[in-house]
């Protein structure tokens, strides 16, 4: 079955997500995390797993378990439960990607801080034609789009060469400076865009104006979604709207690989959008001229299994284990 994995996940009730995917969790395997696939009646799971030392296994279930109703959820839970506590783990974290508002009150769960940046996110709908979709984007991103290709604006399809990468990763450090936000290491991004790219999953894009690179992405096809998984950009902003064609390019190649919702991945929340303090309030009015509409998941979840062992994990240990560990190897503990 594990061979057959990305045929399973996306029998799901919500259609599979990336993060549960083979090249994903083989590159967890890589940076320390034991991999579980669990089948439950309702859904197929990806776990990854730690040891901490006197308190057992925690598992992470990256947007995960892909179920679509909080009835869902409750019977995966009802199975996962026991299984888990026999296997020794004392602790689950989850990120089922239910709406926010959804009932929860009946689930053994105990909401927790987010970790894919995603929770409160922006969805395009891929469903209609390109000329529909171009249509329905709100008029600022139809004026960006076409104000940048008519000034000459270029997108460039390219291959994840350790040269290509080596550039994207230089555009990184140029937005992160100015946007405040960390990065990894560029073996990272090198070994994370060759995996996708040599599957199909995945294609790096170059905006050019005037022969010079001036932005790039990298976006992921999953099944019928898409995710805008990086983006970068010079700080110094040479022509209007270049970002937005690079984008929309990028919604061209997700709707042709099948795609029918092309998530961008990560915005502030819906009731945050609009306001101008929030860190990443530039990213959401960019994110916003493609989809007014904010999505908002109901995030990270804890499940006690050994209820005072998660509960002194949470309020306690897991600040220390993610503390040490970024300051150990610089990247994120999950």
């Amino acid at each position: 079955e594990i061979t057959q994995w990305d045929t399973i996940v996306p029998q799901n009730p919500d259609g599979g997500n990336v993060l549960q995917g083979i090249i994903f969790t083989d590159l967890k395997r890589a940076s320390g995390w034991q991999v579980r696939h669990i089948v439950c009646d309702t859904a197929a799971m990806v776990a990854m797993e730690k040891h901490i030392p006197l308190l057992g296994l925690i598992w992470y279930i990256p947007k995960g378990p892909g179920v679509a109703t909080t009835e869902q959820l409750h019977a995966v839970l009802d199975e996962l439960i026991p299984f888990a506590k026999k296997q020794g783990v004392f602790t689950i974290k989850i990120e089922p990607e239910l709406p926010l508002g959804a009932d929860l009150n009946t689930l053994p769960i105990i909401q927790t801080r987010p970790i894919q940046y995603n929770c409160s996110t922006v969805v395009v709908d891929l469903r209609p034609d390109l000329e529909a979709v171009m249509k329905g984007l709100p008029q600022k991103g139809r004026h960006a789009i076409k104000r940048a290709e008519r000034d000459g604006v270029t997108v460039e399809l390219v291959d994840s060469t350790p040269e290509n990468c080596e550039k994207m990763y230089r555009l990184f450090v140029e937005t992160s400076q100015g946007a405040g936000f960390a990065i990894r290491n560029p073996d990272y991004y090198r070994n994370f865009y060759r995996r996708y790219s040599e599957a199909g999953q995945g294609q790096l894009f170059f905006a050019y104006f005037e022969g010079k690179l001036v932005a790039g992405a990298y976006a992921l096809i999953y099944s019928d979604k898409s995710t805008y998984k990086d983006g970068a950009s010079i700080r110094d902003k040479v022509t209007y709207g270049a970002s937005h064609y690079l984008q929309w390019r990028v919604i061209e190649w997700a709707k042709s690989k099948g795609s029918v919702a092309h998530d961008l991945c990560g915005t502030p929340s819906a009731a945050e959008i609009t306001n101008p303090n929030h860190r990443f309030y530039g990213l959401g009015r960019f994110k916003t001229s493609f989809n007014k509409t904010v999505t908002d998941y109901v995030g990270a979840l804890e499940v006690p299994i050994v209820d005072w062992k998660s509960r002194f994990w949470m309020k306690f240990a897991e600040k220390v284990v993610r503390r040490l560990w970024f300051t150990k190897h610089h990247e994120s503990y999950y």
